[in-house]
């Protein structure tokens, strides 16, 4: 398939249609389409074992789809992987490993690279850029076992962004952080959008979503909800999406938080999704 220049430009970001992709014979993702407009951010949302690592997964070619297609900017994801970057859990990553906060950074070009080349100038100039982009470029010499956990997301966003990719995705980036460090993440991604970059996020928090993201999607094996986040993020869609009831309350700072909801006369308990 051959796309013109115009209409990569014009293209979303990213589109899946009807993806379907499990392991084995059991089906982690169902028939799965959405849309993310260049320039966009968009939350996806979904309890455990929703798919959503999965969902990742297809996109990047590590997982392949059972059905199904994948498209970045208008061409199949497996032609668009440079222009991809990609940001794993934290807790995929071993950081009793002795590299420094640059090794990391650098890694990030091993795949342009390839097995055989050396990085060269060039390689730890862009890892370097990429340091200063996610704010870590004073704490390069630094071992990455040293850091604070909002100092180690940063890293991997570094990684991420090593190669100038024009589609993020980040797999829950906010898991574990204080306020502080969501808000110095949250600011970083505000800076890459401004200079152009579509970010996709899959997140347990309904508060980052509410108020940072343009667009929610709603996961659980299937697409439960897709919209804006005041459309999606509800009482009835979220119940659905988790399986629970969950009660959600609106600040007006555009946060929203969820709780689960036990009986009538008990005091909600915080369902692990809200957001101190």
């Amino acid at each position: 398939m051959t796309l013109s220049r115009d209409t990569q430009v014009t293209a979303p970001a990213l589109e899946l249609r009807g993806l379907w992709a499990g392991y084995g014979a059991t089906p982690a993702l169902q028939d799965v389409s959405l849309a993310v407009a260049q320039g966009q951010f968009m939350g996806i949302i979904g309890p455990n074992g929703a798919g959503k690592s999965t969902l990742f997964k297809a996109i990047l070619g590590l997982v392949k789809p059972w059905r199904g297609d994948t498209l970045v900017f208008g061409r199949p994801s497996r032609e668009m992987r440079a222009a991809i970057g990609y940001m794993p859990q934290i807790e995929l990553v071993d950081w009793d490993f002795p590299v420094t906060v640059a090794d990391v950074a650098l890694m990030g070009r091993y795949g342009p690279l390839g097995l055989l080349r050396r990085p060269a100038a060039a390689d730890r100039d862009a890892a370097d850029q990429a340091l200063e982009r996610a704010g870590m470029l004073p704490l390069r010499d630094r071992l990455v076992g040293e850091l604070s956990g909002g100092q180690r997301r940063r890293v991997l966003l570094a990684r991420a962004l090593v190669n100038n990719p024009r589609l993020l995705l980040l797999d829950e980036p906010m898991a574990g952080l204080d306020a502080a460090a969501q808000h110095q993440l949250l600011d970083i991604l505000a800076g890459l959008r401004a200079q152009g970059a579509t970010i996709v996020m899959n997140t347990h928090d309904l508060s980052c979503v509410s108020s940072s993201c343009d667009r929610a999607c709603c996961l659980q094996r299937a697409v439960v909800a897709l919209g804006a986040p005041h459309e999606v993020l509800t009482e009835k869609i979220l119940s659905q999406t988790f399986g629970i009831h969950l009660l959600t309350v609106h600040h007006p700072d555009g946060s929203t938080y969820a709780y689960q909801h036990h009986h009538i006369g008990d005091a909600p308990e915080p369902s692990g999704l809200h957001h101190d």
